[in-house]
């Protein structure tokens, strides 16, 4: 968290200002939903999107941020935070963040409802306001990581899922939703639309690394101790697993989709899968893949001028892909 602090330090009092309007965005007369929402504000996690929003934005137009700024930046998260809390119920998840989710504290029921509330509160912000450009893109933003989810279980029953289609997963499953942090922080100070754009293939490219980097998770090392294999029992096809398959025999691959179809519950099953991926060297391809996007994502931010924005921007990618969980 140390490292993230660093990051946070130039947009500090942004972040401080955004905390008290993103509470304040979500206050309804029904005193159950504040309950909630309230519950909510205090689990926060690290608030990597809003992060992207202020500096992205101080970095386009060289140091201030406006009303338009905090605005997208709540509507970021109030449609975010929606998407996590319907995630949790599509998922039966109990916990979020190392807390309870919304839905084994209220039911399901409820958090459905709670979900719609903080989507339209977040539609609401910018209409009320006229940022109808904002609006769109984090519009699409959503659009997307719902066909990236269909998509991926679509996929996940036949597992016939090709490194291309994977990318394509990945790119709106995560990596649109960083897009639109660091497109929405440039257009919401009125940036260039080359400006907008480059920034917004900026936070895709590192979506793309994020995702790659959590898959990698999935098998463990030294520092992040045990693999958990949770992917492969969840039947999710991730880079290394797709590479593995594609650098192996009929007899390898069938006895690969064999072991996530029918034995993915099996614990010793699952350690001989990993054992197997890192064996083909999937692991390895998978980090140069992440740090190819790593790259690109830099190269991006040459043209800007020095600026601890800018440098906060650096950290951030290279945090992406250098954390620990």
């Amino acid at each position: 968290m140390k490292i993230v602090a660093q990051i946070k330090e130039p947009i500090h009092e942004e972040m401080e200002l955004f905390e008290q309007k993103f509470s304040q965005s979500m206050i309804s007369r029904v005193a159950l939903l504040n309950k909630i929402t309230h519950y909510i504000v205090n689990r926060k996690g690290k608030q990597m999107r809003p992060m992207f929003v202020f500096l992205v934005a101080k970095m386009v137009s060289k140091g201030s941020v406006n009303e338009r700024t905090y605005r997208g930046a709540s509507v970021i998260e109030l449609i975010h935070t929606a998407t996590l809390v319907h995630d949790d119920v599509v998922d039966d998840s109990d916990r979020r963040r190392g807390f309870f989710s919304v839905n084994a504290l209220w039911k399901n029921k409820i958090a459905v409802l709670v979900g719609d509330y903080l989507l339209s509160k977040g539609l609401l912000l910018s209409i009320d306001n006229g940022d109808f450009d904002l609006l769109k893109i984090i519009s699409v933003a959503v659009k997307e990581m719902s066909e990236g989810e269909l998509l991926q279980i679509e996929k996940a029953r036949k597992l016939d899922i090709t490194e291309d289609i994977y990318y394509e997963i990945i790119r709106q499953k995560t990596a649109t939703l960083i897009a639109a942090c660091c497109s929405l922080g440039a257009c919401a100070v009125n940036g260039t639309e080359v400006e907008v754009e480059e920034m917004r293939k900026f936070g895709e490219l590192i979506g793309m690394a994020f995702q790659i980097k959590d898959d990698l998770f999935d098998y463990g090392s030294a520092k992040i101790g045990k693999p958990t294999g949770i992917d492969i029992k969840e039947q999710k096809m991730t880079l290394p697993l797709i590479y593995a398959l594609n650098n192996s025999s009929p007899k390898e691959k069938a006895w690969i989709i064999n072991s996530i179809k029918k034995h993915n519950k099996n614990s010793q099953r699952v350690k001989e899968v990993i054992s197997f991926v890192k064996g083909k060297g999937g692991l390895e391809y998978a980090v140069n893949k992440m740090i190819s996007y790593q790259e690109e994502a830099l190269k991006l931010l040459n043209k800007y001028p020095e600026s601890p924005y800018k440098s906060s921007l650096i950290a951030m990618v290279n945090y992406v892909i250098e954390r620990k969980k």
